[in-house]
């Protein structure tokens, strides 16, 4: 109500297709601030979410000439289906608990990466200091692009925050975030923030893609930047999440305690690793007989890969969590495999 009451008339018309200056402002400081990137208002696009933004990026390097995308693996199946739909094959790379392994990387001549470094989907590392500075090592010896999905940046929970990878090495990362953790994924407004020779074409992609982002989502945005309204939010669910994502690890350790939680220090989900031998899909199949809904790793994976689910906690409260892991217990033993005794 604020953002629309004192919005003019002429602000609803067609306006940069980069974003409000006032939002694209408001976003760089925070950013600045919250994230410890290295970006003005020019750098910063407001764009639908990280979707687009990797929608565009793939559109604007595919006119520059051949490229050869390298992703996590495993990682996120939404990310895999967009690249595919714009006719990217990517090699993956694996993930070990520092996070990305950037040796195997260099092996696979790619000249863009995509990573999730705050807290890597679904195995929930977050990518260690080192490897961050081999990563950037890489990038800038190779001339290679790091684009960098700032996923579940906000939701950390034992430890101090990590910075952006952009704020280390601007000129070789594409960094992008949105509000579909912290607010709504329905929103579809996010931000993007690129070197200087790539923002003149994302500009121009994104103009003709939908003449820009709405604007009424815009304004409310930086309404609630501006007073302060994101980061009280912010604080609050921050604290609710992490009493559900205790609940959560506390009843797996108690119910599995065979398998091996990984991914607590952020984000809203767990990464739970089965024993081995476990079929995964017939646990899967065995929790929705129970009402109950798991992701499994393997359809995220490029290569093969140890049983594992992601288990998301973000919209549950403690006592129906403790609940869910009593199915998820039933659903491993139902599907043959003993997490309760690490037998299979």
């Amino acid at each position: 109500r604020r953002a629309l009451t004192a919005a003019q008339h002429g602000r609803l018309g067609y306006g940069d297709p980069a974003g409000l200056p006032e939002l694209r402002a408001e976003l760089a400081g925070h950013l600045g601030r919250v994230r410890a990137a290295a970006a003005g208002p020019g750098e910063v696009t407001v764009i639908a979410g990280v979707a687009q933004g990797l929608s565009l990026l793939v559109r604007v390097l595919a006119a520059r000439g051949p490229q050869r995308y390298a992703v996590e693996d495993p990682c996120s199946p939404g990310t895999l289906a967009l690249l595919r739909a714009h006719g990217v094959e990517p090699v993956g790379v694996p993930v070990d608990r520092d996070g990305l392994d950037v040796a195997a990387l260099a092996a696979t001549g790619a000249t863009v990466v995509l990573v999730t470094p705050a807290h890597q989907y679904p195995t929930g590392v977050v990518l260690a200091p080192a490897r961050r500075a081999e990563l950037i090592a890489w990038a800038r010896e190779s001339g290679a692009l790091v684009v960098e999905d700032d996923y579940d940046a906000e939701f950390r929970y034992d430890r101090e925050p990590v910075g952006c990878l952009q704020g280390l090495a601007p000129d070789s990362v594409v960094h992008l975030g949105s509000l579909s953790k912290s607010l709504a994924p329905a929103l579809r407004l996010g931000w993007a923030v690129l070197p200087g020779p790539l923002a003149a074409d994302f500009h121009h992609a994104k103009r003709y893609a939908d003449l820009g982002t709405g604007v009424i989502e815009q304004l409310t945005f930086a309404e609630l930047l501006s007073g302060g309204g994101y980061d009280r939010h912010l604080r609050t669910v921050r604290a609710v999440y992490r009493r559900r994502r205790d609940a959560l690890a506390d009843a797996l350790r108690s119910a599995l305690p065979a398998t091996e939680v990984r991914g607590v220090a952020a984000g809203l989900h767990l990464y739970l690793e089965l024993p081995p031998g476990t079929a995964e899909e017939a646990v899967v199949a065995a929790a929705l007989e129970r009402d109950l809904r798991v992701e499994p790793v393997g359809p995220m994976r490029l290569s093969p890969g140890p049983p594992a689910l992601a288990l998301g906690f973000g919209v549950l409260p403690e006592r129906r969590l403790a609940r869910a892991v009593e199915l998820l217990a039933e659903a491993v033993d139902s599907a043959g495999g003993t997490g309760r005794t690490g037998r299979v």
